[in-house]
């Protein structure tokens, strides 16, 4: 069920997003090679804490930790772990934060030490296809303007798009309907309504699009074992735009 939000929702989702932005900062200050996933893990979990917030992936569904940190050819789901970060990796960092019963959710893709050009134009262009793909929004348009505007943009610049994983609607719980993909065709889908809460998160791939899970049942990489990008940001529907709450 969709859900709209009200301006109290709203506010409680903004204080989240605040921390979640925040959080997501200190983890890239700190990603540097020789740190472990681990430690970014517990950074992150301190300092939501110490905000009294809530981390809002840890136990969602299962999940055992606070933030998802994926290396290279992992796309999305990563666990923390005591794998030592080296010089020329990209790293997805991945973080859901509640307040008062309400969540929001946001990723960065960040470059350990200096990557290659390849991998450099690989975030890049993910960032890029986000803020694209939020330039066109506004109450009214539909779903498949958004996927189809990320589409583009990232097979333009010869990227794949993730087709098995895609956004969400978000509040009350993590995910929400409706589905939001990267991908999709002009003119379709359902309409977005003023004050629908969407996590939007363009997830792009060097080579095929196709992906695979690994046993640890979450995990999710690439399926040429080629490298991936994820950007992801909260965003609030309005009658001529959006809110990115994360930012």
């Amino acid at each position: 069920m969709i859900t709209i939000k009200s301006e109290t929702e709203l506010e409680y989702m903004r204080k989240a997003g605040a921390i979640l932005r925040d959080t997501l900062a200190l983890v890239e200050e700190n990603a540097k090679p020789g740190v472990t996933t681990r430690r970014l893990n517990a950074i992150a979990y301190d300092y939501i804490k110490k905000n009294k917030a809530i981390p809002s992936f840890l136990g969602y569904g299962g999940f055992p930790y606070t933030i998802c940190a994926s290396i290279d050819e992992q796309i999305v789901h990563g666990f923390p772990s005591a794998r030592v970060l080296e010089e020329g990796m990209l790293l997805k960092i991945d973080i859901g934060v509640g307040l008062g019963g309400l969540h929001t959710d946001a990723a960065r893709t960040i470059a350990i030490g200096e990557v290659s050009p390849e991998k450099k134009k690989l975030m890049d262009v993910c960032k890029e296809c986000f803020f694209k793909g939020v330039s066109i929004l506004k109450e009214g348009v539909r779903l498949g303007d958004l996927g189809s505007v990320i589409q583009r943009h990232a097979e333009d610049n010869g990227f794949s798009v993730v087709r098995e994983l895609v956004g969400h609607g978000i509040g009350r719980t993590v995910h929400e309907d409706p589905n939001v993909p990267n991908y999709g065709i002009a003119g379709r889908g359902m309409r977005l309504e003023k004050n629908m809460t969407i996590a939007i998160e363009p997830m792009i791939n060097i080579g095929t699009r196709k992906c695979y899970s690994l046993e640890d049942g979450w995990t999710v990489v690439t399926a040429d074992g080629a490298p991936s990008a994820h950007y992801e940001n909260t965003v609030v529907i309005k009658e001529d735009g959006v809110e990115i709450l994360t930012l």
